[in-house]
């Protein structure tokens, strides 16, 4: 079980719909005599889905949490993280996903992703038969085999189920970061402070190639257009940008969708507003970034996973 998950405004778990009469399934379209209590498919093994919370908190231990918030302005959150410390090993796992709202079910698509590759990625630190690099490989493997799964309807306005993911798994004093799309992870220290990751963006990309300056780039409507993801359109395109991020010290790992990081994108922005609560465990300081970002608009969903070492 991946930490505890309850609802901010009514304090209640989050639990599955109860199928109604005349609900079948989803994916294999057995009828509803096939679905039992917790929504699982006896024909398929596909789960109904599940209801949705505005605010998830999830506090693993004092140094590990994090909180996923609707924000002010969107009507559901797509956003979904999991938190894991691995049973045995001096190793943590973080997975935070920001589903992509154009397109069909992207809160079950950041849903999916984040449990699988924590789950994934836990198993296979444990299991230690692989080296983090390689864990990270299948484990965004895995993910992206479960977004394949969500069922959706060819044609119309919408993409297939998507979303962006950004994982972490720390062994020791090495961290092994893994991404497609642009939530971020970020090194916070007394020593200094960096963002760890390159958002897959059609502004770096074509400032990559040359064609034009950051300056003109941003002058573009689609400037902060995603150009890589989790989803069954993706192809070929699905593998991950791996780093090795040797750990020089004490300091924070922070992993965030882009419904945080747009309020203070540059790593010293972001380490001001983590340092401003580091007399407080790593729950607290999750809430203080969420409720800054609130306070600046709170134009996204919100999401930040934290991990102090």
């Amino acid at each position: 079980m991946i930490g505890d998950r309850f609802c901010e405004q009514c304090g209640t778990p989050l639990a599955v719909t109860v199928p109604n009469a005349g609900d079948g399934c989803e994916k294999c379209g057995a009828g509803v005599e096939a679905i039992d209590a917790e929504g699982y498919c006896s024909n398929c093994g596909f789960r109904k889905e599940m209801q949705t919370c505005d605010r998830i908190e999830i506090a693993i231990q004092s140094n590990l949490a994090g909180i996923s918030d609707r924000g002010l302005r969107h009507q559901h959150n797509e956003d979904y993280l999991a938190c894991s410390k691995v049973e045995g090993k001096n190793a943590y796992v973080l997975v935070v996903c920001d589903g992509v709202s154009s397109s069909q079910k992207p809160e079950l698509a950041a849903k999916f992703a984040a449990d699988k590759a924590s789950f994934a990625l836990s198993a296979a630190i444990q299991k230690g038969a692989v080296k983090p690099e390689e864990a990270m490989k299948i484990a965004v493997g895995e993910a992206l085999l479960s977004v394949r799964d969500i069922p959706y309807t060819n044609g119309g306005d919408t993409d297939p189920p998507s979303t962006t993911i950004v994982a972490a798994v720390v062994v020791d004093k090495m961290a092994t970061i893994g991404w497609l799309g642009d939530s971020r992870a970020y090194w916070i220290s007394p020593q200094g402070s960096k963002k760890l990751t390159k958002d897959d963006s059609w502004l770096n990309d074509i400032v990559s190639s040359g064609k034009m300056s950051e300056i003109e780039a941003r002058k573009y409507p689609q400037a902060h257009a995603i150009t890589r993801w989790l989803g069954v359109d993706i192809g070929d395109h699905w593998h991950p940008s791996i780093v090795n991020f040797d750990i020089p010290g004490s300091g924070y790992l922070l992993l965030c969708t882009d419904g945080m990081w747009h309020y203070a994108p540059d790593p010293l922005q972001m380490a001001h507003l983590v340092k401003k609560k580091s007399d407080k465990d790593a729950v607290e300081i999750s809430r203080s970034l969420v409720d800054f970002a609130i306070s600046k608009g709170g134009h996204d969903n919100i999401t930040v996973a934290l991990l102090s070492l």
